[in-house]
């Protein structure tokens, strides 16, 4: 169980790399960047970033991406949390597929179309 603390820093982080992708990816049309959830270590050294990204075809080229660019987006963070954080911790991103989870469920139970029994 996450701490309050945890919590509360979580949600500092994951607005401010939500900015951070917001304003990186309006350069990308047709992209969406979203952080849908940060997890904190409890000694606040690691930061699990999961991301949310539209269209899902390009998700692992732009997620691959993120990665490389991974040191500037932690400099971009650490100066948005200068005066929160004494340190700002480390980031690995991972891609958050839940939402193609739902829309493949969504998808498997919609009722096919059967032909009548009176044909």
């Amino acid at each position: 169980m996450e701490s309050k603390r945890l919590l509360k820093i979580g949600r500092v982080i994951q607005k401010e790399l939500s900015e951070i992708f917001r304003r990186q990816a309006s350069g990308l049309r047709g992209v969406l960047v979203s952080v849908s959830n940060v997890r904190v270590a409890p000694d606040l050294s690691l930061a699990r970033v999961y991301l949310s990204i539209f269209p899902s075809e390009k998700s692992g080229e732009i997620l691959e991406n993120i990665k490389k660019q991974s040191k500037t987006v932690r400099y971009e963070l650490a100066q948005k949390l200068r005066d929160v954080l004494r340190k700002c911790p480390d980031l690995q991103f991972y891609l958050d597929d839940s939402l193609d989870y739902i829309e493949n469920i969504d998808r498997l139970l919609a009722p096919k179309d059967t032909p009548d029994a009176s044909e």
